[in-house]
C-alpha cells in the first residue's frame, strides 16, 4: 500500500531513518576509496590509540580494527552507530564506540592520532561550534599527538554567489535484501558568499516498481566549506604546530588556495 511522503521530525543528529539504514548499501563497494589506505598509513605513522570522529557505520573503523590498530569511534548518530555495532558483531569485532557531539567530546582517554574523515567536520555549520570542536580535539590529543581533517572547498571554481540545483538528481539505487528497491535523490543550493551548502535528500522504497515509502531529509544549512587558508587558520587558532595542508589523500603540499579537496594535519604541542 502506498504511504504518503514522510518528512521525519528534525532531530539533534542528521543521519537517521532511511539515510542511516541504507547508507552502506547505497555507497556500494568503498574498499578502493583512497582515504582508506591514507588514514590507515597515517595512524601507523603517527601512532595509536587513534580516534575516528564521525565514524558512522564503521567504514574505516572496522577495517582498521581488523588490521590490528587500536582505534575507537565517535559519532552523533545513534542509528549509524547501531549499524556499525551490528556489522562489527558479524565480523567478530568489539569496537569501542561513543555517542557524543564533536564539539562536546568527553572521552576517557587521549589519543596519539585523531582523524576526521569524509568532510565530517564541515557538518558543523556554526563557526562557534567548529571552534569548540577544534578545542575538543586538542584536549583529547596526547602531547605531540596529530589531528588530521579532510576538507572540501565547494566554491573553488564557481564565481556565482548562489548556485541552485532545483532538479532532483538520482544519486544511487540498489536492491535491498527483501527484494525492494531503494533510491536516493538529491538537490542542493550553494551559497558562495557564506560558504554554505543547503541540501535536500529524498529516499524512495519501491516494490514491484511502485513507490511504497518516501522520506525527505532537509538540511539547511547542511555543510560549511573552507578554503585551505581558512582551514589552516583553525589549526593555528588552537596553537597546533607543524601544520601541513596536503592535496587530497597524499602527502604533497597544496599550492593554491583554490584546492578543491585537501587534508590538514597539525601536531599538538608538548
Amino acid at each position: 500500500m502506498f504511504k504518503p511522503l514522510t518528512t521525519l521530525p528534525t532531530l539533534e543528529y542528521e543521519y537517521y531513518g532511511l539515510m542511516a539504514a541504507t547508507w552502506d548499501l547505497l555507497r556500494g563497494d568503498t574498499s578502493n576509496w583512497p582515504d582508506r589506505a591514507y588514514f590507515r598509513d597515517l595512524i601507523r605513522m603517527c601512532g595509536d590509540p587513534a580516534l575516528i570522529v564521525g565514524s558512522g557505520t564503521g567504514r574505516l573503523l572496522l577495517d582498521y580494527l581488523e588490521f590490528g590498530l587500536d582505534v575507537e569511534g565517535v559519532d552523533c548518530s545513534p542509528e549509524m552507530l547501531a549499524v556499525c555495532d551490528k556489522k562489527a558483531h558479524a565480523l567478530g569485532l568489539e569496537p569501542t564506540l561513543y555517542l557524543q557531539d564533536f564539539q562536546r567530546l568527553a572521552l576517557p582517554r587521549q589519543y596519539e592520532t585523531i582523524v576526521v574523515p569524509s568532510q565530517n567536520f564541515q557538518l558543523l555549520t556554526n563557526p562557534s561550534d567548529a571552534l569548540e570542536a577544534m578545542r575538543s580535539f586538542y584536549r583529547h590529543l596526547r602531547p605531540k599527538g596529530t589531528l588530521a581533517i579532510t576538507f572540501m572547498n565547494h566554491g573553488a571554481d564557481e564565481p556565482q554567489n548562489l548556485i541552485y540545483n532545483t532538479e532532483w538528481d538520482l544519486i544511487a539505487e540498489a536492491l535491498q535484501p527483501d527484494g525492494t528497491m531503494v533510491r536516493r535523490w538529491s538537490r542542493s543550493m550553494f551559497d558562495n558568499i557564506n560558504q554554505l551548502e543547503h541540501t535536500e535528500d529524498r529516499y524512495e522504497i519501491l516494490e514491484a516498481g511502485e513507490i511504497v515509502h518516501l522520506e525527505d531529509h532537509e538540511r539547511s544549512p547542511g555543510a560549511r566549506w573552507y578554503t585551505p587558508q581558512q582551514a589552516k587558520s583553525l589549526f593555528e587558532a588552537l596553537g597546533f604546530q607543524d601544520i601541513r595542508v596536503q592535496q587530497k589523500f597524499s602527502f604533497e603540499f597544496v599550492e593554491s588556495n583554490d584546492a578543491w579537496l585537501f587534508t590538514v594535519m597539525g601536531r599538538r604541542g608538548s
